[in-house]
């Protein structure tokens, strides 16, 4: 119940509102609602076909976007819980988080912003608000879900100043350097929590990285001598289950403490105490640095891997394709994709509307269907 959070917490009845004026729910909270409006959202179901680091396709058991999002919904839900935050907003803003990556993981991010340099360019967390205000096709009254101002500034995690102000009130805030909710703030660590501990599950899993290179990392090495006093001998996937176990453990417990001493030290009593203080919730400077060291450990040796690199390759082909093919003759584009009359930067957009929302699959599919002979 929201009785229960803290001052400085999030309340949905003193939010900033939606676009779009609503009258509230007898039985849910604004941001249930928006909760429950971007889990039947079509971007959301797309996310089960998206890639995190491997595509869909090469095996069931790594995580894509979608069973990556549900782990940032269950680490910042504990989180807040523990800080007295809104549970229920953490739990929106990770849910939608990634509704506007593109297919192919950030590979195919690139290749569009490289393809739209002259059209202003793309980036996901852009794309995801742009999901939720704009191409959502769910409700007669306005396009888009209609999201609560906290929600969609939970989203856009980053943003440059030329887009914050043609963005509004809801990216004001990269204009005046001040700081979003502690739910939103919170949300982007639990972001970090998951991804640093299920990359190492998955890299693990696809043999591309191993636990010898693994130990070369002090944090992770410390974790794994732990695990093998408490379970002489044991091997496999229970041995890296419970070190897993236990760098979420440790990531979460010392987040809660460093912020918990931080939001004392600060004692904002109010949303807009804190949206004037500096970044309230973080980690210790030590564990700052042992996870930045395993951040870097993945991006060496499992997002560069070579065999990653080969997809990345191909994917980037893919994707740079089809923007090619779309943009030379728009006529290969559905119609509802279509700028008429004709708009270079518009139909850029809608193109790049287009691709964002595919999934590895279906843009695999559609570079088949326009460059292969089998087609004809």
């Amino acid at each position: 119940m929201e009785e229960a959070l803290a001052p400085y917490a999030a309340h949905s009845d003193k939010g900033r509102g939606r676009r779009y004026a609503e009258t509230p729910h007898a039985s849910r909270s604004q941001f249930q609602r928006d909760r429950d409006r971007i889990i039947h959202s079509t971007a959301f179901r797309r996310l089960e076909y998206k890639t995190q680091v491997f595509l869909n396709h090469e095996g069931d058991l790594f995580r894509t976007r979608l069973t990556h999002s549900l782990e940032v919904a269950q680490i910042g839900r504990s989180l807040a819980r523990n800080l007295r935050l809104n549970e229920d907003l953490v739990e929106a803003i990770a849910l939608a988080h990634d509704l506007g990556h593109t297919p192919f993981g950030h590979v195919g991010q690139d290749v569009l912003n490289e393809c739209m340099k002259e059209h202003g360019g793309f980036e996901h967390n852009l794309q995801s608000l742009r999901v939720v205000d704009h191409l959502e096709e769910q409700y007669g009254a306005f396009d888009g879900l209609n999201l609560m101002f906290e929600t969609r500034e939970g989203i856009l995690k980053h943003c440059s100043l030329n887009n914050a102000r043609l963005l509004g009130d809801v990216a004001q805030r990269f204009i005046d350097r001040t700081q979003p909710s502690l739910e939103a703030q919170l949300t982007n660590l639990a972001d970090e929590i998951a991804y640093n501990s299920h990359d190492i599950d998955d890299g693990l899993r696809s043999g591309l990285i191993t636990i010898a290179q693994l130990e070369e990392v002090d944090f992770f090495a410390r974790l794994w001598r732990e695990v093998q006093e408490s379970f002489p001998g044991l091997t496999g996937r229970r041995a890296v289950y419970e070190t897993l176990r236990r760098l979420i453990t440790a990531l979460a417990d010392n987040l809660i403490v460093t912020s918990g001493e931080r939001i004392l030290e600060a004692a904002p009593k109010s949303i807009d105490d804190v949206r004037q203080s500096p970044p309230l919730i973080r980690f210790s400077d030590q564990m700052r640095k042992d996870a930045t060291e395993l951040k870097r450990f993945l991006y060496e040796n499992l997002y560069r891997h070579y065999k990653v690199n080969r997809m990345r390759h191909k994917a980037s082909r893919m994707v740079r394709e089809l923007y090619q093919a779309f943009t030379e003759e728009p006529s290969l584009l559905p119609p509802d994709y279509r700028v008429v009359p004709h708009d270079a930067t518009a139909q850029a957009r809608r193109i790049a509307d287009y691709i964002a929302g595919m999934t590895d699959r279906y843009a695999i599919r559609e570079h088949h269907r326009i460059y292969s002979l089998e087609e004809l």
